[in-house]
């Protein structure tokens, strides 16, 4: 294998186990639960919320050398401090990472250690992603040539037996309307697109390390790279779903998620399963939780122009940390759910935006755009609460799970024939055209 090959390929790695953490692998299989035989519209709503955005955002952030700032800067400066920091801070301290340790706890070592004590476990859950996460040039490699491997060799080992030996048969009547909709959902909820955003600047600072230093070199391995991890997200996520299918006839919508994969997992492989799975789940977890720590740390010590230190903002995201996993998964899902509903659209608006920037030359589409997606979402989000807005579900797209689509780009159409006044925006134009 030649040196680029074997530098794609690791680099791909990386990025799959970086993305394929706690949401990657409790949601499929509850999709298949609630969709039995049409389990495939689901899972693709799934993939192209999750698989195809993060592509995206990848392949965007690359052009900006993974600089969420200067991605997001057409928006105006406050909306590009806002958003830009919502989102770190969502796949960061408060949501994601959390999630990684909850997640770890409940499914991989709960049922083996039994009433092992939290707090005990998420310290030395956390001193870990600290150890691997404290020198950022070396996350891509230590993830990618080592814990990505045994990962995906675990999940064959899953998969490749539920898919011989199925645990029972396929319901052919859906638990619930809207597949594809509650894939888009369910897709929302793995934040991987979030995460792509500032994946980058660690995928970005490897490949630079590795003597690939010009852009169209980097733009070439990040987009060989993200193929190599979304064809692997793909294959994991549908062999998954797959296995909550093959038990939709046991289990109703209202089934613990976690507690799912673990049932269907010692189904599967007896007890010796609750081991396998408690190797998946820690590795799965620990690589997502080293690359969004490392990621995070970066782009707040961008932010500040190296006033914090990245190993400062490490050790306090690992400490914070470490106490909200403390809240559990299922509590860490529900709070997570309304905020990442409306944090999606405006960053979704912005990576799109962002890829077509050069044929762009008013900064007004970017603003109007992002601040319709927001109120969108902001409206969506009240009324799945309790405030109810019949307005919105008529709204082309509504049933899909996409309502905000056509006022952005009604949006964004006014905006272009609104003088900017930016002579930034001009001379970005022509910079990269």
């Amino acid at each position: 294998m030649g040196k680029k090959m074997k530098d794609t390929v690791v680099v791909g790695f990386a990025l799959f186990a970086m993305f394929f953490g706690a949401g990657n692998l409790i949601f499929p299989p509850y999709l298949g639960v609630i969709s039995g035989q049409n389990w495939l519209t689901s899972f693709s709503g799934f993939v192209l919320a999750d698989v195809g955005l993060a592509l995206l955002a990848i392949l965007a952030a690359t052009k900006f050398n993974g600089d969420v700032n200067k991605m997001f800067s057409r928006a105006g400066n406050k909306l590009n401090i806002i958003l830009g920091s919502a989102i770190v801070i969502c796949i960061g301290p408060l949501l994601a990472i959390p999630r990684t340790a909850a997640t770890t706890f409940e499914m991989g070592i709960q049922p083996i250690f039994g009433n092992f004590n939290t707090i005990i476990f998420s310290i030395i859950f956390f001193a870990v992603t600290l150890v691997l996460t404290i020198k950022p040039s070396k996350v891509v490699d230590i993830v990618g040539s080592f814990l990505t491997p045994a990962l995906l060799v675990a999940l064959a080992i899953l998969i490749i037996k539920g898919i011989m030996s199925p645990l029972g048969n396929i319901n052919p009547q859906p638990a619930i309307d809207n597949l594809f909709s509650e894939g888009v959902a369910q897709g929302y909820q793995t934040m991987d697109t979030l995460g792509a955003v500032v994946f980058a600047t660690v995928i970005i600072l490897s490949i630079t390390n590795k003597g690939y230093t010009t852009e169209k070199e980097k733009v070439s391995m990040s987009l060989k790279s993200g193929l190599v991890a979304a064809v692997g997200l793909c294959l994991v996520y549908g062999g998954l779903c797959y296995l909550g299918a093959t038990v939709s006839e046991m289990y109703g919508k209202d089934v613990n998620q976690t507690a799912l994969i673990v049932s269907i997992t010692e189904g599967l492989l007896g007890s010796t399963g609750k081991v396998i799975l408690a190797l998946i789940v820690s590795l799965a977890c620990l690589t997502t939780s080293i690359g969004l720590t490392s990621a995070a740390g970066q782009y707040f010590s961008g932010l500040t122009k190296g006033k914090l230190k990245y190993e400062h903002i490490v050790i306090g995201i690992c400490v914070f940390s470490a106490v909200v996993s403390n809240l559990g998964v299922s509590n860490i899902i529900k709070y997570s759910a309304p905020i990442l509903s409306m944090v999606y659209p405006a960053t979704v608006t912005l990576i799109i935006l962002a890829l077509f920037g050069e044929k762009i030359s008013n900064d007004n589409v970017f603003k109007a755009a992002t601040y319709m997606a927001l109120f969108i979402s902001i409206l969506t989000v009240i009324d799945s609460m309790s405030v109810k807005i019949p307005a919105i579900h008529l709204l082309p797209l509504d049933s899909l799970g996409f309502n905000w689509i056509v006022p952005v780009l009604i949006a964004g159409i006014i905006g272009n024939f609104i003088p900017s006044g930016s002579k930034e925006a001009l001379e970005y134009s022509k910079k990269l055209g």
